[in-house]
């Protein structure tokens, strides 16, 4: 598939049309590869500052929903949603990326090999014209388009507050599905899925509630991945034990393995070298993988 560019308007027969059914559909869409793919879509979205939790859980479901035929649609942006894209074209499956910027603009400019690949093998789709710069308001517009054009929306990890509340808001409006991973209790990261599911919204924590919420929710399934994921086996090391159910700073690491901070600090260290641990912006550690 070459890399072609097209626009669609919202009277033409190959409009989306779960999305011309939304209460604010986009006049023009203006995008790049196949128009096939735009919808019934799953929504994989989450922070843009993910954990390595976060960024686990997006791998793992939207591998898992593209490998068993669904369209995995997002947002393109670094973190949650490019892990969710690479996620869905690694299973050889279909993604979308929606776009606050023009359809042939890089932004962000980290996902420009991404957006190369997209925009030929998948689709890249956009409302604004041409060109157009990224700038603020556009991305919250573009949420309501990730929300129209899906069956269901799945949060795979949000902070208070957070844009990606935006669209589950969206998705709520047009009579879509909303489900959410549940996270640490501790972690600021995981506090906006927690909320959305003490809201009401469903626990998704394996592939068996996910297979059950996507045919709730109208999407029909090939099943051509019926193996879930399982868990690896429990290190005997006591700090990745630990971390392995909420990230924690070195200090509080020595409090509850009651240990000296200074001993911590080395083995953090040295696990970070060999890969078993990832030091997050807040001064916390967490492990470096999760399956």
């Amino acid at each position: 598939m070459s890399e072609d560019r097209w626009k669609i308007m919202l009277e033409d027969t190959g409009y989306p049309e779960l999305l011309r059914r939304t209460s604010d559909p986009p006049a023009m869409l203006h995008g790049f590869g196949d128009r096939d793919l735009l919808g019934p879509c799953l929504a994989v979205i989450g922070a843009r500052q993910a954990t390595p939790y976060g960024l686990a859980c997006a791998r793992r479901f939207a591998g898992w929903a593209a490998g068993n035929g669904i369209t995995i649609v997002s947002g393109g942006a670094i973190g949650c949603d490019m892990a969710a894209h690479n996620a869905a074209i690694e299973a050889e499956g279909s993604t979308v990326a929606v776009l606050g910027c023009g359809a042939d603009v890089d932004y962000p400019h980290r996902a420009a090999k991404l957006l190369a690949t997209m925009r030929t093998h998948q689709a890249v789709i956009s409302e604004a014209t041409w060109g157009t710069p990224p700038l603020r308001w556009a991305f919250a517009r573009r949420n309501r388009i990730i929300a129209g054009l899906s069956l269901a929306v799945l949060v795979v990890e949000a902070g208070l507050p957070s844009g990606t509340f935006g669209t589950a808001d969206h998705a709520l409006a047009a009579g879509r599905d909303v489900l959410a991973v549940p996270g640490s209790i501790f972690a600021p990261e995981c506090r906006g899925a927690n909320r959305l599911i003490s809201q009401g919204c469903q626990p998704i924590t394996c592939e068996s509630e996910l297979r059950d919420a996507l045919a709730a929710a109208g999407f029909k399934l090939e099943d051509r991945l019926t193996n879930e994921w399982e868990a690896p086996q429990a290190s005997e090391d006591p700090i990745l034990i630990a971390l392995r159910a909420n990230p924690m700073r070195p200090d509080d690491l020595a409090f509850c393995l009651k240990c000296d901070v200074v001993s911590i600090a080395r083995a953090l260290t040295y696990l970070e070298l060999k890969g078993g641990v990832t030091r997050l912006r807040d001064g916390r550690y967490s492990i470096s993988k999760y399956g």
